[in-house]
């Protein structure tokens, strides 16, 4: 049976227009350092800042007018905004900052719904050199004391909803109050960029807090390098792309590939700001002609419990790479997309505090189903026992990634005694 289906994949694979961007996994893993991928971004000499090259540097190039972000609300209202206006708006909330007060290196938390003003609120503190932390809407009001009380931002941006489960104490700022509009009328919509070190602090996540209270994992400007290689090898994306994550930037990869690494590629996304539902997100991939969709496995196990007539109705044809991650995915959903959407899902895996994707399936190999696929080039991973030895084939153990890459996160928030190598 599984050489069966890895043959089904390969034919797939053939079936592709143009090659995938890694075209030969051995011979770039066995010659790739880091060093090399550096000119994949644009620096300022040797200092960076990850919200420009995700965005601002594309307004420079052909891609100035072109769309960057297709929204829709639940409500069906929908808005789009080029990658110049996205630079322009994030410009502005910057400036808006600043004139709060707000410095290099003071924490700047988003608490908002997946709205146009949380991507280019996190954009914007990213360029004046703050630190930008993601709240998950759905927190309720002893989440957010735990994570707020701990990083004690200088601001919340939110919304008059949400603002009512913020614990008193940090400045907020209401995106849909009067004041927050005019403002952002007014402000100038230029901006001296920060110029960060690579190694300076950019954004924050909590952790979930199943083993204590969460913990805030620190990631550096230069994490996008990583994210924005593997959106390429993994995601495999480029220009003629319409891509969907329909991750929550409240976790860590609604911010690596649905902000940092994906617009680094210059991508046209999607993102929907309404619940789940299998008749809208089959509407959404058919309405925005999405070619390349990342989400996760309990998605796609309700996608494939819902009415199988659904899929037929809707035209899928330019879909044409499929991704998964956040939990282990099972062989049953990638049969499933196989025969529902003539093409696998692709697993792949990392976590919060590795920054981007470290193990991945990729396009231009043959699925070995239940398998988290190859470490990613520039990536040397093993399996260990509790002792950190390595462990020898067919045995099982830890996942181990030696030190050192990109997104690697920094440190865990106030807790100096965990060091980072």
């Amino acid at each position: 049976m599984q050489n069966l289906h890895s043959e089904t994949l390969s034919k797939h694979h053939n079936d592709w227009k143009f090659p995938a961007n890694l075209a030969d996994y051995d011979k770039l893993k066995n010659s790739f350092e880091w060093k090399y991928a550096k000119k994949e971004l644009d620096w300022f000499g040797d200092k960076l800042n990850a919200a420009y090259n995700a965005v601002d540097r594309h307004t420079h190039t052909w891609r100035k007018n072109k769309i960057a972000l297709y929204w829709e609300g639940e409500d069906g209202t929908q808005k789009k905004y080029t990658f110049e206006e996205l630079s322009l708006l994030s410009n502005k909330v910057g400036n808006i900052l600043r004139d709060f007060g707000v410095e290099r290196g003071d924490r700047v938390f988003i608490f908002l719904p997946r709205i146009p003003e949380l991507y280019f609120s996190f954009l914007g503190i990213l360029k004046i050199g703050a630190i930008a932390g993601t709240l998950f809407s759905a927190f309720q009001e002893q989440a957010l004391s735990d994570r707020l009380g701990q990083a004690q931002p200088k601001v919340v941006i939110t919304n008059k909803e949400l603002k009512k489960r913020l614990p008193n104490g940090s400045h907020i700022i209401a995106v849909d109050s009067d004041d927050f509009v005019k403002s952002l009328e007014h402000a100038s919509d230029e901006l001296g960029i920060a110029e960060m070190n690579p190694d300076d602090y950019a954004f924050m996540l909590y952790t979930s807090g199943t083993t204590g209270k969460p913990k805030g994992v620190v990631h550096t400007h230069q994490a996008i390098l990583q994210e924005h290689m593997t959106a390429k090898w993994v995601l495999d994306l480029r220009d003629d792309d319409v891509y969907w994550c329909t991750a929550d930037p409240g976790w860590v990869t609604g911010i690596a590939y649905e902000i940092l690494g994906s617009w680094s590629c210059g991508v046209s996304a999607v993102i929907y700001a309404g619940r789940f539902d299998p008749k809208k997100w089959y509407e959404i991939l058919e309405k925005y002609k999405v070619t390349v969709l990342y989400t996760a496995p309990t998605a796609i196990r309700m996608l494939m419990a819902a009415d199988h007539n659904l899929i037929k109705k809707h035209d899928l044809s330019h879909l044409r790479h499929l991704c998964s991650v956040g939990e282990p995915l099972n062989p049953e959903a990638i049969r499933w997309s196989i025969k529902a959407l003539d093409k696998p899902f692709h697993d792949n895996w990392w976590q919060t505090e590795t920054g981007a994707i470290c193990i991945a399936n990729y396009p231009s190999m043959d699925i070995k189903i239940g398998s988290m696929g190859k470490p990613i080039p520039g990536i040397l991973a093993s399996i260990v026992d509790d002792d950190g030895k390595e462990l020898g084939p067919n045995k099982e153990g830890n996942i181990a990634l030696r030190p050192g890459w990109p997104s690697m996160m920094k440190t865990i928030w106030r807790r100096p005694y965990i060091s980072v190598i």
